[in-house]
């Protein structure tokens, strides 16, 4: 059955009142998690309220029983893979094995520049992201001391003290779309596959193409679990619906077919059943609107 979570985006008005009222809400209502974005603001003005995310994710894991969470997903190009780690095998613990630590390269060029961070090149961006993974899950999974020698990175008998609870740390989900690189990259790091907003066509191809390059490297394909965060427009009523598909500036039919989770309930349902069908085993289903939680739970009541 494919199982259904709930993603934020947290430079999008994320609050601590907004925060903890979804945390409880996703807890309560049977999503199977909570994911949220890690950025200081838009790629866009105007600048609106962001809640960081680590500290956001330390206060769901000791307010929250059952979720699974964590970021979709965090980059190399403003933290650094040893604060990562750190961080992450922390927050894995506190939680009892929850988080589902998501990697990335890093993307949006607005805030790098507001904030002061060199995104870099795409070329050089990608070298950073696999040295950032290399150190990452070194510092998780070896219980010796790690020493590595990067551009971008360097370790010199580091060892992660204490070690993660959970053996290896938590488990790794690189995001993403890229055939050449990013598929690699999930052969080689990841334990989830998490591609973005694709139709059910399109995701059949890259996730059969994934599956080849696991056998090749000698993994099983049922070891990585494959997943995607698209876009959810859903309203309590028509009127809130239309209202959200007019924030996309198009039609309903337009967002559909863009890979946009949309419409009545009875077309998400048919939406998740074809991504179901194609292979796809988790959705997070990207909330826009943080404050309109009622619709959010009917949606629950009607796919859970």
């Amino acid at each position: 059955m494919l199982e259904i979570a709930v993603m934020i985006e947290g430079q999008n008005g994320l609050t601590w009142a907004r925060w903890q009222r979804i945390v409880r809400l996703a807890e309560d209502l049977g999503f199977i998690g909570l994911f949220r974005s890690d950025h200081f603001t838009n790629s866009s003005p105007p600048e609106i309220e962001s809640l960081e995310l680590w500290t956001s994710l330390t206060w769901l894991a000791a307010n929250t029983r059952r979720i699974e969470f964590g970021p979709l997903v965090t980059p190399f190009s403003f933290r650094h893979p040893v604060h990562t780690a750190r961080m992450a095998a922390a927050v894995d613990d506190l939680s009892h094995g929850r988080l589902v630590l998501g990697l990335g390269a890093g993307w949006n060029d607005r805030e790098h520049r507001l904030f002061g961070f060199d995104l870099l090149k795409p070329r050089l961006r990608f070298d950073r992201f696999e040295e950032g993974m290399q150190v990452v899950t070194s510092l998780l999974q070896s219980d010796e001391p790690v020493t590595f020698e990067g551009q971008y990175f360097q370790l010199r008998g580091a060892r992660l003290l204490p070690r993660p609870e959970r053996p290896g740390g938590p488990k790794i989900l690189i995001g993403g779309n890229g055939v050449r690189r990013t598929l690699a990259y999930v052969v080689r790091y990841a334990s989830e596959w998490n591609c973005v907003t694709l139709l059910p066509e399109e995701f059949a191809r890259l996730n059969a193409r994934l599956s080849e390059l696991l056998v090749e490297a000698g993994r099983k394909p049922e070891s990585v679990r494959r997943s995607m965060m698209t876009g959810c427009v859903f309203g309590l009523d028509d009127g809130v619906l239309s209202r959200k598909i007019n924030f996309y500036g198009k039609t309903l039919e337009e967002v559909q077919q863009r890979g946009v989770v949309a419409g009545s309930l009875s077309a998400i349902q048919e939406q998740l059943k074809a991504l179901e069908d194609a292979g796809l085993q988790r959705i997070m289903l990207q909330w826009l609107d943080l404050d309109d939680l009622e619709s959010l739970e009917e949606l629950a009541k009607g796919l859970l």
